[in-house]
């Protein structure tokens, strides 16, 4: 919850991650097969090593050389503790590496003039709305998929986690103020793009899950891809979500996205994504055929919007549509990246003019391995050798990424002032409260304590604990419990709370709600 908001806000270093190449690479005639197959067995070697070192339960690996599938494996388990083995056929969830699988798809509907790229959603999607009527009047699909709307990055996030479905998530963001002016900023936005996919398959009359499977998973025979979080839980063969308690993985919650689908609700194989990589290094074309016309593709991989250095690896990153496109130690590549907070890492890099591709998938959060590994396979099959451990490389900058910002949540809440202001009656704080975008919110009494209850039918519950005077902590965190956060009752002349600000819903302003009626 509070963290995988931290996780997006933080210009989602982990969604930024991809392979960049040197200026020196190799040609693409230069990567023979031997060449390949001599960097492939190291990856291997590497990947068995990150398994039995703990470094993940468990991971997948496909990569692609010109237009064939030339080292597909799986390595360490499902779930820690249990014996099944992760195989090239185990399905993981690969959270926002959706973005470019979803990107792929609405380049089909492109392709087959179904919807363009610079269609615009009020023509689409009539009801859907922005803060401002201008953007509102002139936003497209291509603003959505290059997250230059101006929502900030973490909008909907949060009704998601108190459990809002896709529907009244999208209709809550016209509460939501913009971050940044309409294209002139980059802010990585999971509700925003889930719009854009969403509306780019109105004229379809279609669900765009129904959509996914039709323009994509069937024609390349993805037979255990869904972008549908019930089809992934009949899979017997599926990866847990891993995170790490007390040291230890361990597979304790669980995620559905079926929110933000198009943006981070696929689950899919190694062997599944392969046959997607094919498609993208044949531009479209697949096994001789062409599936999706090149020119429409190709869309989404023009650099629209700057997004600095990649904070590892140093190369030049921009984002396109669904896809972050990088200018570094080796020229040009294409990626994408994924994560859940609560446990799941993937990663998939392209190298366009040299044909070759490699995706990982791995069941852990917070870890550096998938990048680690394509980093050290992009050196091996370009250079012949490993530049760096860039296993290491990628895990520090994950813990420096979350380690401060627990830690400073942590530190704010250590201890109340001495001595601490005692709270109220709980009368004081008990009672309805309301805003436009959060909606009901109801505290109530529960012998000694105070309960508050957020989202549809009050879906999440939370027990308050007392800290100074009118503030209270919460734990809203399952893959952080001992991370507290704030609740804050604002007295009025009556001496009861006339509103309520819920921190861990506050990320946008958002957070402060009214008390209504008694």
């Amino acid at each position: 919850m509070g963290l995988g908001r931290n996780f997006r806000r933080w210009g989602t270093l982990a969604f930024i991650a991809v392979m960049v190449l040197s200026p020196q690479a190799a040609s693409a005639d230069s990567l023979t097969p031997d060449r390949i197959t001599a960097a492939l067995s190291k990856l291997e070697l590497l990947a068995e090593g990150v398994v039995a070192d703990g470094a993940v339960p468990g991971l997948a690996i496909g990569v692609v050389h010109g237009d064939e599938v030339v080292f597909l494996k799986g390595f360490g388990h499902r779930e820690a503790g249990k014996p099944e083995t992760v195989d090239a056929d185990t399905v993981f969830q690969i959270a926002s590496l959706s973005k470019p699988v979803s990107a792929t798809i609405v380049a089909a509907l492109v392709s087959e003039g179904i919807v363009s790229w610079d269609a615009k959603i009020v023509d689409l999607d009539p009801a859907f709305r922005l803060a401002e009527p201008y953007p509102t009047s002139e936003l497209t699909v291509r603003d959505l998929f290059s997250h230059r709307s101006g929502l900030p990055g973490t909008a909907g996030d949060d009704l998601e986690d108190i459990g809002y479905d896709r529907a009244e998530i999208l209709r809550r963001l016209r509460f939501v103020s913009q971050s940044s002016s309409f294209r002139a900023g980059y802010s990585y936005s999971n509700f925003g793009l889930t719009e854009g996919a969403t509306a780019a398959a109105k004229p379809t009359g279609k669900s765009w899950e129904e959509i996914a499977e039709e323009k994509l998973y069937r024609p390349l025979g993805m037979a255990s891809t869904s972008s549908r979080h019930a089809d992934f839980i009949k899979q017997a063969n599926r990866a847990a979500l891993h995170v790490k308690i007390d040291g230890v993985w361990a597979a304790k919650v669980k995620r559905d996205p079926d929110a933000q689908a198009p943006a981070g609700g696929v689950s899919s194989t190694a062997r599944d994504l392969s046959q997607w990589v094919r498609l993208m290094l044949g531009n479209g074309v697949y096994s001789g055929e062409t599936l999706i016309k090149a020119d429409a593709l190709d869309q989404t991989h023009v650099p629209l919007m700057e997004r600095g250095q990649n904070p590892v690896s140093g190369g030049t990153s921009f984002y396109g549509l669904g896809w972050n496109v990088e200018f570094g130690r080796h020229g040009m590549s294409w990626g994408h990246a994924g994560a859940f907070s609560v446990g799941a890492r993937t990663l998939v890099t392209l190298f366009p003019e040299e044909k070759l591709g490699i995706v990982v998938v791995a069941n852990a959060f917070s870890t550096g391995v998938p990048e680690g590994l394509s980093e050290s396979f992009a050196d091996l099959a370009f250079d012949g050798t490993v530049e760096k451990d860039w296993v290491k490389a990628w895990g520090d900058a994950y813990a420096s990424l979350f380690g401060p910002a627990i830690a400073a949540a942590k530190a704010t809440y250590a201890a109340p002032p001495s001595p601490a202001s005692p709270a109220r009656p709980a009368g004081a704080y008990a009672g309805r409260y309301f805003n436009d975008f959060i909606g009901d919110a109801v505290v109530s009494t529960a012998g000694d304590a105070l309960v508050l209850k957020v989202g549809p039918a009050g879906a999440r519950s939370y027990s308050l604990k007392h800290f100074d005077g009118d503030l209270f902590l919460t734990f809203p965190d399952a893959e952080t419990p001992d991370r507290p956060s704030g609740v804050g009752f604002d007295i009025g002349p009556d001496g009861k709370a006339a509103a309520m600000t819920i921190e861990f819903l506050n990320d946008n302003n958002l957070g402060t709600l009214q008390r209504v009626g008694d």
